[in-house]
């Protein structure tokens, strides 16, 4: 049972790599889709934004709740608070937050598109009229998401900050001046850059899982639903494992 799970593993593992040596052959040709790449990123970026945000807000008020909770009996200064909250905000949940909330959204979206396409013919038609599937399907998705993301992360980790110092002065934890002044005096500017980088990398795995999961369905409707799953489930699962190694390398 071990053995044949594992091999199920390196199997996916393996068609996964396959399918991004495709992706990066048919670089060039894509190129010349600019318009769809812009298209989708008005999808997966702009018609992303409310869910985003109000995720964004929840971390935000959460976290600093939280950890209110935690410094209210102790003698660290007032704006310890800030201090703590906001780095924490913009090296993990600014990134993480919106990437699990678009692992969901997203992830399931193209998978569902993309597998519906796949089990109509639709994909096996643009084939026959001369069009790489891989150039014009998937690699506008990937690179909207590579984009759009960090793009989605400086709005999660303003919004964030600003929740945060919200309540901590609602719930009279601290001023939001107060709160404001601990985040800029340990503001470290390589900590946005990191959450950047792992913002873009988390675009990245959502949009090219979603995508091979989505082209290589099969089964009809009940293949569709369950590519949709399965993406949604191995985004999560990746961009937690990206969120581990990228740590590891760069902090």
């Amino acid at each position: 049972m071990i053995l044949k799970r594992t091999g199920k593993i390196l199997h996916g593992i393996g068609a996964y790599c396959l399918f991004m040596v495709k992706v990066v052959s048919a670089t060039r040709e894509s190129l010349r889709n600019t318009e769809i790449i812009f298209r989708q990123m008005v999808r997966l970026g702009v018609n992303s934004t409310p869910v985003v945000m109000l995720a964004s807000v929840f971390a935000g008020t959460v976290l600093t709740l939280q950890t209110g909770y935690q410094l209210a009996n102790t003698f660290l200064p007032a704006d310890t608070l800030g201090a703590v909250v906001v780095p924490t905000l913009i090296l993990e949940m600014a990134a993480l937050t919106p990437g699990l909330v678009l692992a969901s959204r997203i992830g399931a979206s193209i998978a569902a598109e993309l597998g519906t396409m796949k089990v109509t013919e639709q994909v096996d038609a643009l084939e026959a009229m001369g069009l790489n599937s891989v150039a014009y399907l998937v690699i506008p998705r990937i690179a909207a998401g590579a984009v759009m993301f960090p793009c989605m992360y400086v709005a999660s980790a303003l919004l964030s900050v600003w929740a945060g110092a919200f309540s901590a002065d609602f719930m009279g934890f601290s001023s939001m001046d107060t709160f404001l002044l601990g985040a800029r005096t340990w503001f470290n500017p390589a900590d946005a850059y990191y959450g950047l980088a792992k913002s873009a990398a988390f675009g990245f795995v959502i949009t090219s899982i979603s995508c091979w999961k989505g082209l290589h369905t099969r089964g009809g409707a009940d293949g569709v639903g369950r590519a949709a799953t399965e993406a949604v489930v191995l985004s999560c699962l990746n961009i937690l494992i990206a969120d581990f190694v990228l740590a590891e390398v760069l902090l």
